[in-house]
């Protein structure tokens, strides 16, 4: 029998989605889950972007350029220059969702055994595209007892090395909802600068700043310009995250151009998902108004249920709609396994992301979970009492 490759075997499962089969199970058998795992919104998608879909009239459904649609990247240069990010067209490649965005960036800027250094926990996802283009992850630790702050910047020129070619941030962050400060940024500026090397920031999720903070983005620091890689998708913004519209961002010449390439080859993003994403971006700032305004709420209800449970450990995000919980169990997979399994409260329980598979450094993050708090107020307190009674009875 052929053998599939070394590779393929060391791709990790996502912590988010292997839990899957379980959930399916536990709902034939009639019992509710309420989805905690996953950043999957259940704001309503911005009409204006639906109804261009609905009443387009195209006749045949063509390839776009390999680099998106030259309609769609002005007009979200426009979108960036509102939001003090000064970029043209031409410094902009639609991917398919941010994923492929990360996924040509790495391969564009990093050969096989080269280096990248992540705070960690860290989306998952991060772990699968590192193996899928044979680089290697080093993690720089990021606590629960300093919120997830991002460590100092000794600590990252301790692992720099000859093989090191980028540093990697996600702002605000996923899994920990941190969202680094203006000064941070330009500590990591400095570094990059002085080591010549390369800062992507994934920030899918810029919109999503709350207690009066303010997102600064890697493209608006002055002299960062051969430096910058920002990734970006309409994903979350936008309520959009089956539209798979991504893109990449970036002054460095020599990065789109090899980017190119990656996307030629892969001939274009989907035309439809552009035409949904183009109408998007008339979406008025009421919209976001609104949104943000829930999501605060609905993390403030989270997190002070969270905080009433004995021995749970919860950081408080600063962006984003995610948090990490270090609960008082050894092992968060197996108990995120026994809630879809053995457990329900009134026919009703919960599924959580174990947090390990956010982390790449072994042991760490084995008793914390992620909660994505994307569902309404009221489900969110009914999940966090299913996962108090839960408690007792596992540890029982």
């Amino acid at each position: 029998m052929p053998l599939v490759s070394s590779k393929g075997k060391s791709m990790p499962q996502s912590p988010i989605r292997k839990l899957v089969p379980f959930a399916e199970d536990a709902k034939k058998r009639g019992t509710k889950v309420f989805h905690l795992n996953i950043g999957q919104p259940d704001i309503k998608t911005p009409k204006i972007a639906l109804d261009a879909v609905k009443n387009n009239t195209l006749e045949v459904v063509a390839y776009s350029r390999s680099e998106g649609s030259e309609e769609y990247r002005v007009k979200l240069a426009k979108y960036y220059s509102d939001h003090k990010i000064n970029v043209d067209a031409k410094d902009i490649i639609v991917t398919t969702g941010g994923s492929e965005a990360l996924l040509f960036t790495f391969g564009s800027i990093m050969d096989a055994e080269d280096e990248i250094i992540i705070p960690e926990p860290f989306y998952a996802n991060y772990n699968g595209f590192s193996i899928a283009q044979s680089v290697k992850v080093v993690p720089v630790v990021s606590k629960i007892e300093n919120n997830f702050a991002l460590p100092p910047i000794e600590e990252f020129e301790k692992l720099i090395t000859p093989k090191t070619k980028a540093i990697l941030i996600c702002n605000p962050g996923n899994p920990t909802g941190y969202l680094y400060s203006k000064e941070e940024i330009k500590q990591l500026a400095e570094i990059v600068k002085k080591h010549d090397l390369f800062l992507i920031a994934d920030e899918v999720y810029r919109e999503f700043a709350y207690d009066g903070t303010e997102h600064y983005s890697i493209m608006q620091e002055a002299g960062l310009e051969d430096h910058a890689i920002m990734i970006d998708s309409v994903s979350k913004r936008y309520s959009m995250c089956g539209a798979r519209i991504g893109c990449i961002v970036t002054k460095n010449e020599d990065v789109i151009q090899t980017a190119l390439k990656f996307a030629q080859a892969r001939l274009s993003p989907p035309t439809y998902a552009q035409i949904a994403c183009e109408a998007a971006l008339d979406t008025p700032e009421s919209y976001f108004t609104e949104v943000i305004n829930e999501y605060v709420e609905r993390r403030n209800v989270l997190i002070d249920e969270l905080q009433k449970i004995e021995g749970v450990t919860v950081a408080k995000p600063k962006g984003a709609f995610y948090c990490i919980a270090e609960l008082p169990v050894e092992n968060a997979d197996d108990f995120a396994q026994w809630l879809l399994e053995k457990f329900h409260l009134n026919n009703e329980t919960i599924m959580i992301a174990p947090a390990a598979g956010f982390y790449s450094t072994e042991g760490l993050g084995k008793n914390q979970v992620r909660i994505a708090y994307v569902l309404k107020k009221e489900d969110l307190i009914t999940s966090v009492n299913i996962l108090k009674e839960a408690l007792k009875q596992y540890n029982a």
